[in-house]
């Protein structure tokens, strides 16, 4: 009687090895670029409210013929200012809820007149909170979104 060929051949510690060290580089290269992506939500979510942050300043202005001066600030899109120049056609319940925060829980920056634009300048000062920086620390700027 004949015994019957099985083939037993498993893997050998090289090819084992040659997986390990693949899957590695595959983790040292995406596991980076998955940890990056909350940094990078914070400066879209940033760039998004200051676009809706320009409209209803837009809007002040359309109403009103000027924008809220810097001592005003971006608090008189909600409640109609008592100091400085006081509009006379204010929206009704005004132009926002709240004037929201950057994503790192700062104030957003506003100049009236600004110094890059003669109308306003809008900045978050980035993950640090400090004027200047680099990376995810660097300031976003209203006169340089697209």
């Amino acid at each position: 009687m004949k015994k019957a060929y099985t083939n037993n051949r498993g893997f050998t510690l090289i090819e084992i090895m040659v997986v390990v060290v693949i899957l590695g580089i595959l983790a040292a290269i995406v596991v980076p670029k998955l940890l990056d992506r909350p940094d990078q939500a914070k400066v879209t979510k940033a760039k998004v409210d200051m676009k809706g942050l320009e409209e209803a300043l837009g809007m002040f202005k359309l109403d009103n013929g000027f924008y809220p001066s810097t001592d005003q600030g971006l608090q008189a899109l909600v409640t109609i200012p008592d100091t400085g120049r006081i509009p006379q056609k204010y929206a009704d319940g005004g132009y926002l809820k709240k004037v929201p925060l950057d994503p790192w829980n700062n104030s957003y920056v506003y100049l009236s007149p600004g110094l890059h634009s003669k109308n306003f300048d809008l900045i978050s000062y980035g993950a640090d909170g400090e004027p200047g920086g680099e990376g995810y620390d660097a300031d976003i700027n209203s006169w340089e979104l697209d």
